[in-house]
């Protein structure tokens, strides 16, 4: 029998099966840990706690004032509002889309595709602008919208629309890949043993897809409570009626209200980490569950 050959990978009198040039040295190791973390803290841990220590500069009672205010208030109800709207209507445009393109053939489903990615290539700014074109006073339907007294730019239904437009790909992009990746053959068998579409939807791709629906509706409600570009060009700035939290933030700063600015800033600082948790969460669940069904 001939004898074993020694296999490239190893060097003699070597445990570890690598060659020696694929294992990095020490001080390179080192070099790019440290890089990453001065990365991080300059960029991140540095400016989190600066929005916290300038909110809390004149103590705790000064910052939890800063919410009693009653712009404060209206600008924490109306965030709330538009998220709590724009994010139900993108995870149904989501999941809608999300089955058409992964479920069905059909023409012009690379359109749709694109169109869907439309706002990530548009800046906000301009997608405010084009809801001032259409729905402005001066805008295509202007005029119609006067004569009806429906308002649209410069009040709520402007602002809840601007946030849906620049947030609708989040839950859609999140839900395409996965479905295509888990193919038709669960709901072909499903309609094989008589179960309705509903029935199938229900009962087969939901539960297949919902770690990734939630996790597209925890970004999606991310950018909507954050979202200021588009907002802020349809809202008008009116105090207590068009302003969002982000808005609330750049008036109490431009009023060089830097406490009340920060202190409305950690909340919304608040809201991004706990999003981070969340996702996290749903991350390492998905996981799990993956894990348990192999």
């Amino acid at each position: 029998m001939p004898a074993a050959v020694a296999s490239p990978l190893t060097t003699a009198g070597s445990r570890n099966p690598l060659p020696r040039a694929s294992r990095d040295a020490a001080w390179v190791r080192w070099t790019l840990t440290a890089v990453a973390l001065v990365f991080l803290a300059f960029f991140l841990a540095l400016p989190l706690a600066a929005v916290f220590a300038e909110g809390l500069r004149r103590g705790v009672a000064a910052y939890f004032a800063s919410f009693r205010d009653t712009d404060a208030l209206a600008a924490i109800r109306l965030t709330l509002l538009t998220a709590a709207i724009a994010v139900p209507a993108n995870a149904v445009f989501g999941v809608a889309a999300a089955w058409a393109i992964a479920k069905f053939p059909f023409r012009g489903k690379s359109l749709l595709i694109t169109l869907i990615d439309l706002p990530f290539a548009v800046s906000p700014v301009i997608a405010g602008l084009v809801y001032v074109l259409i729905f402005g006073a001066n805008g295509w339907f202007g005029s119609w919208l006067i004569d009806h007294d429906v308002r649209i730019i410069f009040a709520v239904p402007g602002i809840i629309i601007a946030t849906t437009f620049v947030t609708f790909p989040f839950v859609a992009r999140e839900l395409i890949p996965l479905m295509q990746a888990q193919g038709n053959d669960e709901e072909y068998a499903a309609a094989t043993l008589g179960a309705s579409g509903w029935q199938t939807f229900w009962r087969v791709t939901l539960p297949n897809i919902k770690w990734g629906l939630l996790y597209g509706i925890i970004l999606c409600n991310a950018r909507a409570m954050g979202e200021f570009g588009a907002v802020s060009v349809v809202s008008g700035h009116i105090r207590g009626e068009t302003d969002t939290l982000p808005l609330h933030v750049e008036i109490l700063y431009n009023e060089y209200n830097f406490v009340g600015s920060f202190a409305v800033a950690s909340l919304l600082t608040l809201l991004a980490l706990v999003t981070l948790v969340l996702k996290t969460i749903v991350e390492w669940r998905h996981a799990a569950s993956r894990s348990a069904s192999t």
